[in-house]
Parts: structure tokens; C-alpha cells; sequence
């Protein structure tokens, strides 16, 4: 059912706006790699919407249901000691990868957003940018569009709708494996002429961005192998 509903994306109007909020755990000392960081995001995101607990009968369904059904949005704010500790009792999904954690959280209506999430930061979330190592066996791989900056923060939310947008494409055995590893992802920039050839492959999936912040509407922003 969810993974219809994100397959269709012939989302109807909406009435009150949803997002899902992202907390980004950046502490002051020792902070996370930004490819660890949005890997993170990335598996997070997607294991909310394939959670048991977001099935049919589950006790996220409502809220996973219509989140996806309107504009699949995301906010990602950051935390740092005693506000991550807060966030965890929050219905949600944390994954950690090489030391960098983040967790995903039920989709809510942003004007009833929970106040241990709506008093954390949303700028200052960036990261430097860091060389990544070898891609993980059995990651889904993600290629951030080498001719756009983005803080780290506004591109955990890209990440998170690529992987949810690849997550249809997939067939069960292909989730079941993915799902044993914790829904892995390697995030990787390619160069302008890899990007370029890319985008035009049959089997790639396209993030195009709104442009409610960062980017211009339309913009291509992560493409999911």
C-alpha cells in the first residue's frame, strides 16, 4: 500500500501540510562525515515507510498513508546531546552508519510538529565534504548532482526521498536483502560527465526538488541506482 501510493506519486492536494522531520546528530566534538551522515538519512527515511508498523494494520499506517499521498516533504534539523536523547522517545527509525546517526520520524502535520523537534535548529547542519571509501556490498547506490550545492541538511532530505522513491522499483526479494542490511546506502558525487550520462539511463530514478528552499524548482538534485 505505501509502496504504491510512493510508485503513483499522483498526490491530491492538500489541505494541511505534512513533513516527515530528520534529526541530524551533530555534535560539537567530533562531529560526523557528511557521506556517513547522509547515508544515514537515507536508510532512516526509507526503513520509517517500510517499518511493519507502517503496513495496513499497523499503528503507523494513518500517518505514514497520508504523508506520502501529498508532497513527500522533509525537514532535517540538528541535535546534539540531551535533544538527540529527547528525539529518541519519538515514534521514529534511527540508523547509525560508521558512527553517524540519524533518525527519521512519523510524518506529522508540520503546525503540530512535537516541541522537542520544533525548538532544534534547522541551519547549521552542514559538513565538510570528505572522500568516501569503497561502496559497501549490497548498498543502493545514490549520485548527488555534481552541479548543485546543498548543505548537508537540505540534502539528507534528498537522499531520504531518493531512497524512498527507489524502494518501489525493487521487487520483494530485492527488499527483503535490503532490509537485512539495515535498507545500506553509499552516497557518492560523480563527476559533471558521469552525472550527465546518468540522467539519461532507463534505470535510474530522479529527485526533482520544488525549490521551496536551496535549489530552483525543478532541479534535479539525486539520482537512485
Amino acid at each position: 500500500m505505501i509502496l504504491d501510493l510512493i510508485a503513483s506519486r499522483n498526490y491530491a492536494e492538500e489541505s494541511e501540510v505534512r513533513a516527515m522531520p530528520m534529526v541530524l546528530r551533530i555534535e560539537r566534538v567530533d562531529p560526523p562525515s557528511r557521506t556517513a551522515l547522509l547515508e544515514a538519512a537515507a536508510a532512516s527515511a526509507v526503513a520509517v515507510c517500510l517499518d511493519p508498523r507502517a503496513d495496513v494494520d499497523g499503528e503507523w499506517h494513518e500517518a505514514v498513508r497520508a504523508w506520502v499521498a501529498g508532497r513527500i516533504r522533509k525537514v532535517s534539523r540538528r541535535a546534539r546531546g540531551v535533544q538527540w536523547d529527547a528525539v529518541q522517545e519519538l515514534p521514529g527509525v534511527t540508523v547509525t552508519v560508521d558512527g553517524a546517526s540519524v533518525r527519521s520520524l512519523l510524518p506529522v502535520l508540520v503546525s503540530e510538529t512535537p516541541r522537542e523537534v520544533a525548538k532544534l535548529q534547522i541551519s547549521g547542519s552542514d559538513l565538510p565534504a570528505d572522500e568516501p571509501g569503497p561502496v559497501p556490498e549490497g548498498a543502493r547506490l545514490l549520485y548527488v548532482n555534481p552541479r548543485v550545492e546543498m548543505s548537508a541538511g537540505k540534502l539528507a532530505a534528498q537522499v531520504g526521498h531518493a531512497s524512498m522513491l527507489l524502494a518501489p522499483h525493487l521487487s520483494a526479494v530485492e527488499l527483503k536483502a535490503w532490509a537485512e542490511l539495515d535498507y545500506r546506502c553509499a552516497v557518492r558525487t560523480p563527476s559533471v560527465a558521469e552525472w550527465d550520462s546518468l540522467i539519461h539511463r532507463g534505470d535510474v530514478v530522479a529527485v526533482r526538488d520544488a525549490g521551496f528552499t536551496e535549489v530552483e524548482p525543478g532541479t534535479t538534485t539525486v539520482l537512485a541506482v
